[in-house]
């Protein structure tokens, strides 16, 4: 990659963390975008020295028709090198495996009604790459050819399944299905465990548990009273109000609901993401109260009555916060720290981070401003921070130089209050 290089930009450090912080840029060539991958995906290796972002692309996806498109590694502790792992016009989804050394990623070919769609998987000093499985007929048990792939997959934390959410559409029928495939790696070869045409947004998210059966549960979003074209263009986007959270086994069985929302006061804003590797989410709701960070535990599935279910319970992380504003947020692997923006406000809102206590009874604590992003919050030009699976690194998206691109922040170790934990 010519003229990939990483920068350094201190000066957007908030003033009192700049002897302890380092705040870099990942630039491209100077007409070329760069952005972070959402947490959804695995994008780092264990270790936390490396990851996946990419480049011609922005917070949502890429074009999958862009020639400069490509994936690439970054060793930021080294100040590079940043190594291109894909070449193909329509690589898309990648998710690196549990040991670091592999990543998976799609080739996106298809059309609504038709195309291929082609798993490739290369190993991440750029040898060994291969075509696993091509799907350029209907899949099996649904007739219908996936297109409008989502540009983030999730894979299992045994490295054995992966999930990727599309349309299945036919290109003549008006609200058709969208569904979850989930590929055995293995074989390979893949199943849809859920389809509908409420299943239009889906998020997928393996849970990170390394529990032999909590690994097998898929978070899932729902999107109640939306509509679409024949083409899957939304025609009726309800949003929030529409939106409820479930957990699924990655067989299609075993359908749960996470607590939240649906009263007609709040609304699931639309983020969410697992504790860590334990099995509560944690989502942000928007209501009267502001954007609040909500954790719970799945309960058994009796509809879509979100706080209303009957045996859900909460633990509102955000209540000391008079008028919490929080839109996009991870933890690290451990759930005991946590980063996240702020609602769009003076200087692009705020990058935040934040201690978690007690899993399921605290609130978070210790919250510190690290950045204002000064990004414009245009379409597809959210922050949507992440961390590094050890804590010690953050990292954001913002075009404050005019050119939308990603950002990552090191030594977060150094303001963690008291002892931190062995990571």
């Amino acid at each position: 990659m010519k003229n990939v290089n990483v920068v350094d930009r201190d000066e957007l450090l908030m003033p009192e963390y700049r002897d302890r912080l380092h705040l870099f840029e990942l630039r491209g060539d100077p007409d070329v975008t760069s952005s972070h991958i959402y947490m959804e995906a695995q994008i780092f290796t264990p270790d936390s020295k490396r990851f996946v972002f990419h480049q011609s692309a922005h917070a949502h996806g890429s074009d999958p028709k862009d020639p400069r498109h490509r994936y690439l590694l970054c060793d930021p502790g080294d100040k590079g090198p940043v190594i291109p792992l894909t070449d193909e016009a329509g690589a898309t989804a990648p998710s690196l495996t549990p040991d670091g050394r592999t990543m998976y990623y799609f080739v996106n070919e298809t059309v609504v009604g038709g195309g291929r769609l082609t798993l490739k998987r290369v190993n991440l000093d750029r040898s060994n790459r291969e075509t696993l499985l091509v799907i350029d007929s209907p899949l099996p048990g649904v007739n219908a050819h996936p297109s409008r792939i989502y540009p983030l997959s999730s894979i299992r934390s045994d490295g054995r399944r992966l999930a990727l959410a599309v349309y299945l559409g036919d290109g003549s029928t008006a609200n058709a299905p969208w569904g979850l495939m989930v590929f055995n790696l293995e074989k390979p070869d893949v199943q849809v465990i859920v389809q509908g045409p409420t299943w239009c947004n889906l998020h997928p998210q393996y849970c990170r548990s390394t529990d032999p059966v909590a690994l097998r549960d898929i978070m899932i979003q729902e999107n109640h009273g939306n509509s679409c074209d024949v083409n899957g263009q939304y025609v009726k986007l309800v949003g929030g109000a529409g939106a409820d959270i479930h957990l699924i086994r990655d067989d299609g069985t075993n359908l749960r609901d996470f607590p939240w929302c649906r009263d007609g006061r709040e609304q699931c804003q639309g983020h969410q993401c697992w504790r860590g590797q334990g099995t509560r989410g944690i989502t942000s709701t928007a209501g009267p109260d502001g954007l609040r960070l909500l954790e719970s535990q799945a309960v058994p599935h009796t509809g879509h009555e979100g706080f209303k279910t009957p045996g859900g319970t909460w633990n509102d992380l955000s209540r000391l916060v008079v008028k919490p504003a929080y839109m996009h947020f991870a933890t690290d692997r451990k759930g005991s720290v946590m980063i996240s923006d702020t609602a769009p406000s003076d200087e692009g809102g705020r990058v935040v981070v934040m201690e978690l206590g007690e899993s399921g009874r605290d609130p978070f604590r210790h919250l510190q401003v690290i950045v204002h992003p000064h990004t414009s919050w245009e379409k597809s030009t959210h922050p949507h921070p992440f961390l590094s699976p050890d804590g010690t690194m953050g990292f954001f998206n913002s075009d404050e130089s005019g050119i939308f691109r990603a950002y990552g922040v090191t030594g977060l170790d150094r303001i963690w209050s008291g002892e931190r934990r062995s990571v």
